[in-house]
């Protein structure tokens, strides 16, 4: 059971932080780029900042129960998460070869989860 706590915490850190990558780009979008003026005062950019602070405090949770080696190289699930909203919101095209990137991300995730 303390192993899967341990898991769903990385997996809320990774979430955060994704969302927060999107909040990120949707901010900047509507700024019409890095104009800091205009991103200090973001709702997008805040609630993205908001979310990374959030995720720190998870990590700092996972650090306490998962090595290093396991928990960090875990963190490429958000690439593959990252897919998702990159595909529905923004658009973004999914290619063959960024599925294979994919499976092999998910591969190695499984190897570490498994170790």
């Amino acid at each position: 059971m303390d192993k899967m706590i341990s898991y769903l915490l990385l997996l809320g850190n990774i979430v955060l932080l994704v969302t927060g990558q999107v909040l990120f780009k949707i901010g900047l979008g509507r700024s019409g780029g890095l104009h800091w003026g205009k991103l200090i005062t973001s709702p997008a950019i805040i609630g993205g900042v908001g979310l990374y602070g959030i995720a720190t405090l998870l990590w700092f949770a996972v650090l306490t129960r998962l090595p290093l080696s396991v928990a960090y190289p875990m963190q490429a699930f958000a690439y593959v998460l990252a897919m998702v909203p990159a595909y529905f919101i923004f658009k973004e095209s999914i290619t063959p070869l960024k599925l294979a990137g994919v499976a092999v991300i998910l591969i190695g995730v499984y190897l570490l989860a498994k170790s």
